[in-house]
């Protein structure tokens, strides 16, 4: 009777078992809606958490301050009337409720920093890196509208741009390396029938080579090499903005070119003394960048 009674709970065991269901790897995303990561004491700003689209479930949402909760819950976060104690960096989390395994959450999303500022003036600043050769376009804000008389850029503390009047857009033009810092705005302006003067708090400016200068490493050691072979392999960042066009690499021993372009950034070839280089090229945008010289063995006499 112990042995039946045994095998029908197994068999009942066996209809109950849960399928199985993915498990959620992929990342919620967080931006901004309305408002800027810059705003005056007293502003409005909203975000949104969002889901990638193939994936068809009804989500809730978790928001963070940095590891703390937030009593909201929707798809769009709310900051109405921001004082600054609530500046920190935001993020949020897809919650997917299924019936089979419970709550089920995404990865927490990359974090957003808002910034609330109690001063009288805000630079709002690109949130994304300028490429050389960019224009960037900078805005003084006065937290009201008030006459201006004035607006000065700073750069690490140093006045580089003034202009007259109400406009307070500022714009580096064919921005380079150097352009890259800290920078600050000053406005003059009338109230109450007297010239004030306020400056902001620093905000960075970044710029970036299209190409950074390639770096040539020539890997002798690894175990998918085979015998007298080496590989060369040519490391660079590449900063083009999507869809960023093709990008070619190019190797040469003793200067003289080693096969043709190539996608890939590697090459395995046969182990010669010499010296060796590695070139990375964009043909769309006719920019190219050299690796410095490596010696491989021992070199002697001219190298050809």
């Amino acid at each position: 009777m112990d042995t039946v009674l045994s095998l029908l709970v197994l068999s009942a065991l066996s209809q109950l078992v849960v399928p199985e269901v993915p498990r959620i790897t992929f990342r919620a995303t967080v931006e901004i809606v309305s408002g800027t990561s810059r705003i005056f004491s007293g502003e409005n700003l909203q975000l949104r958490c969002s889901i990638p689209e193939d994936y068809n479930a009804t989500w809730t949402f978790q928001w963070f301050r940095a590891s703390e909760l937030l009593p909201q819950y929707g798809e769009i976060f709310k900051l109405w009337n921001a004082n600054v104690k609530e500046s920190g960096k935001f993020s949020c989390q897809g919650i997917w409720d299924t019936i089979t395994v419970g709550h089920m959450k995404t990865q927490r999303s990359l974090p957003v920093e808002i910034n609330v500022d109690g001063g009288w003036a805000i630079l709002d600043v690109p949130s994304e890196p300028g490429l050389v050769g960019d224009t960037l376009k900078l805005t003084c804000r006065l937290r009201h509208n008030f006459p201006v008389h004035e607006s000065i850029l700073y750069r690490d503390g140093i006045e580089i741009m003034r202009q007259k009047g109400r406009n307070l857009h500022l714009v580096l033009a064919n921005v380079s390396l150097e352009d890259n810092g800290m920078y600050s705005c000053r406005v003059s302006f009338d109230m109450n029938l007297r010239t004030h003067s306020v400056i902001s708090v620093a905000a960075p400016v970044q710029v970036l080579e299209v190409l950074s200068q390639p770096v040539l490493e020539i890997d002798t050691e690894s175990i998918f090499i085979e015998g007298d072979k080496m590989k060369l392999i040519c490391h660079v960042q590449y900063n083009a903005r999507a869809p960023a066009p093709p990008l070619h690499y190019y190797f040469y021993r003793n200067n003289n070119r080693l096969g043709t372009a190539t996608s890939e950034n590697h090459d395995i070839i046969r182990r010669t003394p010499g010296q060796y280089s590695c070139k990375a090229k964009v043909p769309v945008l006719g920019v190219s960048r050299w690796s410095e010289a490596k010696s491989f063995g021992e070199v002697t006499g001219d190298l050809k």
